[in-house]
């Protein structure tokens, strides 16, 4: 056995002796000289590495390389701003390369109004997202794709409801009391801004999964050839298509649940039975025994799954397909809130006649189920009595449920409602069917090619209905009458059809002979919109006379119509001078016939740089384009569809006319309900806002880092305000007219870097930074140095309470309240104001703007890295220098809130003991807060195993968490807050996500 033993050993020796003379036998010296394919430079820091290995080494100064390796090993050349190269190496000991340069996005066609251009073509202030740098996690709303990517544009969700909408604003708001919605344009059909009945977001009309690119149109020189819908800027969303390939399936899945993010800081039970019995002993009777968190009784856990599946291909030749369906389920942190939706939708892009005829045919179908659930609840749990039980035997009356009753046994109206009830005890349920629609013919004339003609056919049919919509008992009743009657149904029906037809003819020349192109388009536009809404309401149970009560079913109507010419002109000078101008002609019957039709003009100058001889040779600069736009854009959304001429409105069934009956001596009604006149202004006109804008486009080593940077001023002009009138002179004492005007200015930043790329890593970095200050200019037709100004922002508490304001040299929003003063230890003191105007009284002439809503600069964040098969991102948002009004804490946050008559309690705000005020403050400017904050809206991790798996199955896996954390000072629920007043909002909630995307 020892012998063997020793043969083995001498074996084994002599095996690795032979395995090593082969391995050194096999291993070569290589060189080479690593250049630039368009000028044959020397390229030095180029990295030369063994593929498969940490082996490497990189190009000295010359552009030369020294490295040992293997025959049949290959040899990978990766250096920024230029494509990868492989070798494989083979008997050669020299091995020279030459890269092309990689420059990045400027061939990319983008998405403009009534056609593409190429990026390098623009001209205006555009900004294009697609698929690949769409946010990831939970996105059950398409406007969450593209949150904090786009500079000049803030998103902010209404809450964290299931599939809620969200206010978009581009370059701040244009307009005091029209819509400052920008116009949102899904393949070629322009959606009406006023939404669906019983849907939180009309545009969740698309499946996220079907977007293929967001194009953000910012500037009038972009926005211009939409006219009077422009004025707030343009989104257009293009859906996948098909591919001229064999069959695809794309499948995606994910579950996820979602999580109570944070919770308001209210006292706890123990605490409120403290604080109790030292401000009020003799209320201590009308505490309960138990300990109850109701905001952990409304709020949940909540999971929820989306599935979609896509199959693309050709169906038969040039007739490319793509079908897709999708099921999301998203359930709220809100007890029973869900959403329910199916979505469809099909593209066809055949192309006939030898490429001459191409149509795109695209039709999207929306099936959604709504549970509302109960959001008073969010209020309610605040506020509720938190030593209460949530249910009794000795509430039998009220359905089991605590409530606070009056000596009678009717629950008390002014009195918290129990939150649990408010959830159980009602249904509020919706149903709502979308359709979105078009056929786009485009056809090259074959005797004239440069010659294209373009039909767009177009339609937006919707439905949306209530599903029964019952309150019953105290928790959700109206009021005593309609809880004694058992509660009652609420009904709505609304029908909505937008029809759309575009024609344009466009001509595309390219003249050599003075290195030029040029292409000229000029169209007709006519869209329709029309809208049916029937609503009623009645008891549950007879009334006092046996008789069912119901209201009178409310039926309205409206229409309006727009119908527009327009054109473009673009110029190219040796792709070094670029001019477009384009012209928009809009008539809207929102308007009368002396004003019916409005001009809207837009002229753009760009210049190529980096094409000029003294940049052309650069190494550094890959791209340098300076561009200047102007244009004059509209806003017709006035929210009304018969402004400019007399209506009239009904009165309530109770007012009726009075006329003296001579034969009885005595007055009696007429039965007949009373119709009232309501105002108008027969002068009424859109809105116009005029745009100037400064931008440069550029990149450097080959765009590998590229950006742009803007600088806009916009001014509307004829801003509808609301004024007052003489007696006498109108129906009404305040009238809606164009009278005032507004300016935002300010610029824009972006920066998009690979500062790492080779055959296993690579990172991405995006940032982008807003100013944006905004100013009204104008109120009043004559300047007036009395006129405050519009006071808004209503708040809940007390009566008819404002705290903001629209006053001219302020932003709009501003808020207006009393400032506040404070002691030697920063502590507010309560009632103690500032007298603003010296007069030795206190009153509303001291109130004062205090702080915008608005942030002033909006930061967003993005990053994401790959290393083999591994990948890791994270989208984060900041907005600076806004404030929030918290209601919250000043609806809940002074003690005698606790109680209020003796018959029931209400729970404090942890606030009440920084401020100790005993009674309500609601316009001390102390509850004016900084509201600036960092989110980190999304962290993903994926893992693509599609290298363990057949080539023509490709799986990736991931999870990611979703609104992950906040950095913030506020002290409220959330800074996050559209419109700047902090209440009942319903919590965004924290999301964890586990999900997997598969092709073959």
């Amino acid at each position: 056995m020892k012998k063997q033993s020793n043969l083995f050993k001498l074996l084994f020796l002599f095996l690795a002796f032979f395995s090593f003379l082969n391995i050194n036998a096999q291993e070569m010296t290589v060189t080479g000289v690593v250049t630039d394919a368009s000028n044959g430079m020397p390229l030095p820091g180029v990295t030369v590495a063994i593929k498969g290995t940490t082996i490497g080494t990189i190009t000295t100064p010359d552009g030369t390389y020294t490295l040992k390796a293997n025959k049949g090993q290959i040899l990978v050349y990766s250096f920024i701003g230029y494509k990868n190269v492989e070798s494989v190496i083979g008997d050669q000991s020299q091995i020279n390369i030459a890269l092309d340069a990689d420059v990045i996005g400027m061939e990319e066609v983008v998405v403009i109004g009534y056609g593409t251009s190429k990026k390098k073509d623009l001209t205006g202030s555009i900004q294009t997202v697609s698929a690949d740098d769409f946010n990831q996690g939970v996105l059950s709303s398409p406007q969450q794709l593209i949150n904090g990517k786009v500079a000049g544009v803030q998103i902010t969700d209404g809450g964290g409801a299931p599939g809620e909408g969200a206010t978009i604003r581009i370059r701040g708001g244009s307009s005091l009391s029209a819509s400052n919605d920008p116009l949102i344009i899904i393949d070629g059909v322009p959606l009406d801004n006023s939404g669906v009945s019983g849907m939180r977001n009309p545009l969740n009309v698309v499946n996220p999964n079907d977007i293929e690119t967001f194009t953000v149109l910012k500037d009038a020189s972009a926005t211009a050839i939409y006219g009077s819908r422009a004025s707030n800027g343009v989104i257009l969303i293009t859906t996948k298509k098909g591919k001229a390939s064999g069959l695809q399936v794309d499948y995606s899945g994910n579950v996820s649940v979602a999580t109570p993010a944070s919770k308001l800081d209210m006292l706890s039970a123990d605490e409120y039975r403290e604080v109790l019995a030292d401000k009020f002993p003799g209320n201590v009777g009308l505490l309960g025994t138990a300990n109850t968190d109701w905001q952990d009784e409304v709020y949940r856990n909540a999971i929820s799954t989306d599935h979609n599946l896509a199959l693309s291909g050709m169906v038969v030749e040039n007739l490319p397909y793509r079908l897709s369906v999708g099921y999301n389920n998203t359930n709220g942190i809100l007890d029973e809130s869900s959403m329910e939706r199916t979505t469809a939708s099909l593209n066809l892009n055949p192309s006939l006649f030898d490429d001459h005829l191409r149509v795109n045919i695209a039709a999207k179908g929306m099936f959604i189920n709504n549970n509302f659930s109960n959001q008073g609840a969010v209020g309610a749990a605040i506020s509720m009595d938190p030593t209460q039980v949530i249910r009794g035997d000795e509430y039998a009356a009220y359905g089991g449920y605590f409530a606070w009753a009056r000596p009678d046994g009717s629950p008390n109206g002014n009195a918290p409602d129990n939150p649990r009830a408010l959830i159980d005890q009602r249904v509020d349920k919706s149903k709502v069917n979308r359709f979105v629609g078009n056929a786009q013919f485009d056809y090259k004339f074959h005797f004239l090619p440069d010659l294209r003609a373009n039909l767009n056919l177009g339609l937006d049919m919707s439905e949306g209905k209530d599903d029964d919509g019952i309150q019953t008992l105290p928790g959700a009743a109206w009021d005593t009458d309609a809880y004694l009657r058992g509660g009652g149904y609420n009904t709505y029906v609304q029908k909505k059809e937008n029809k759309l037809l575009d024609f344009y003819l466009q001509y595309t020349k390219a003249l050599p002979s003075i290195d030029s192109r040029f292409d000229v388009m000029g169209g007709y536009s006519w869209q329709h919109f029309w809208a049916e809404n029937t609503s009623g309401s009645w008891f549950n149970l007879p009334n006092e006379d046996g008789e069912y009560v119901r209201d009178p079913e409310n039926l309205t109507r409206n229409e309006n119509y727009l119908v527009s010419f327009f054109g473009r002109l673009n110029y190219i000078l040796s792709d070094k001078y670029y001019v477009t101008f384009t012209l928009r002609n809009d008539g809207s019957s929102r308007f009368s016939e002396e004003n019916r039709w409005g001009l809207f003009p837009s002229v753009a100058l760009a210049w190529n740089m980096k094409e000029e001889s003294f940049l052309s040779n650069s190494d550094v600069l890959s791209t340098l384009k300076m561009k200047v736009g102007y244009g004059v854009t509209g806003q017709q959304d006035i929210g009304s569809d018969y402004g400019y001429f007399g209506t009239y409105k009904s009165g309530q069934p109770t007012a009726q006319y009075m006329y003296y009956n001579s034969l009885t001596g005595s007055y009696d009604r007429i039965p007949m309900t009373t119709i009232r006149p309501n105002g108008y202004d027969e002068n009424l006109k859109w809105e116009e806002t005029t745009t100037y804008n400064v931008g440069f486009d550029y990149g450097f080593l080959n765009n590998r880092i590229s950006g742009t940077l803007d600088v806009y001023l916009r001014e509307t002009k004829d801003l509808l305000n609301q004024i007052p009138v003489p007696a006498g002179a109108n129906l009404t004492n305040e009238l809606v007219t164009n009278v005032g005007s507004l300016e935002n200015k300010g610029f824009e930043f972006t920066v998009n870097a690979t500062a790492i790329q080779n055959n296993d890593f690579t990172w991405d970095i995006g940032a982008n930074v807003t100013y944006n200050q905004n100013e009204i200019t104008k109120l009043t037709r004559v300047e007036d140095p009395n006129y405050l100004g519009v006071q808004t922002g209503g708040i809940s508490g007390g009566t008819g309470n404002l705290v903001q304001i629209h006053q001219v040299g302020q932003a709009a929003g501003s808020f207006f309240v009393y400032q506040q003063v404070y002691d030697n230890d920063g502590n507010p003191i309560e009632g103690v104001y500032i007298d603003r105007d010296e007069n030795g009284e206190f009153n509303e002439s001291d109130l004062m703007v205090y702080k915008q809503s608005a942030p002033k600069v909006m930061l967003g964040l993005n990053t994401s890295l790959t290393y083999k098969n591994w990948d890791f991102s994270l989208v984060g948002r900041a907005n600076l220098g806004q404030y929030v009004y918290n209601n919250m804490a000043s609806n809940t946050g002074w003690y005698n809130s606790m109680q209020i008559s003796g018959e029931y309690l209400n729970n404090l705000n942890r606030d009440v003991f920084n401020t100790n005020f005993n009674s309500a403050q609601y316009l001390s400017s102390y509850y004016v807060q900084k509201a600036s904050f960092f989110r980190m809206d999304n962290i993903t991790l994926g893992y693509d195993m599609s290298d363990l798996l057949n080539n023509s199955f490709k799986m990736r896996v991931y999870s990611s968490v979703n609104n992950a954390f906040v950095i913030t000072g506020y002290e409220g629920l959330d800074p996050e807050v559209s419109g700047g007043i902090d209440n009942n909002v319903y919590p965004r909630p924290r999301t964890f996500l586990l999900g997997v995307n598969v092709t073959f």
